[in-house]
């Protein structure tokens, strides 16, 4: 008898990583709705913005992520940890992370929320700051 029972395949259960398994028809998840358009009004001016970060940031998502993490790590590391003579090297390193999370800062401006802005505002103006405090051999 019990031979005669086969394990059907999405019956059930968690199947791996994937999570369960759905069979089509009615109990199948839905598919998320991509909007066609922005819910916030864009001026010209960051149309223009966006237009001209598009190809930047094509570039920066095709790169491998690792690439991204140890370039961005390592110059925070080494703009932090430089003194003395190389003070000022350690301040361009610190200004380049800077930047660059105030451009992602930027493009994500109009989907956050503000207390979500007001974090990033501090991070990238805690980067500025280290980094004049850097240039005027304070740190």
């Amino acid at each position: 008898m019990a031979k005669n029972k086969k394990n059907q395949k999405g019956s059930g259960g968690v199947r791996g990583p994937r999570g369960p398994q759905f069979q089509s028809g009615s109990n199948q998840p839905a598919t998320p709705g991509v909007p066609r358009s922005p819910k916030y009004s864009s001026s010209r001016s960051r149309a223009a913005f966006e237009r001209k970060s598009y190809p930047i940031l094509a570039v920066v998502t095709s790169a491998p992520r690792w690439l991204l993490v140890v370039g961005l790590g390592s110059s925070l590391l080494l703009g932090l940890i430089l003194s003395d003579t190389f003070a000022w090297l350690g301040a361009i390193f610190l200004l380049i992370v800077g930047a660059f999370l105030g451009w992602l800062l930027a493009l994500s401006w109009p989907l956050l929320s503000s207390g979500r802005r007001f974090m990033r505002i501090l991070v990238v103006g805690a980067l500025f700051g280290l980094a004049i405090l850097k240039f005027g051999g304070s740190f």
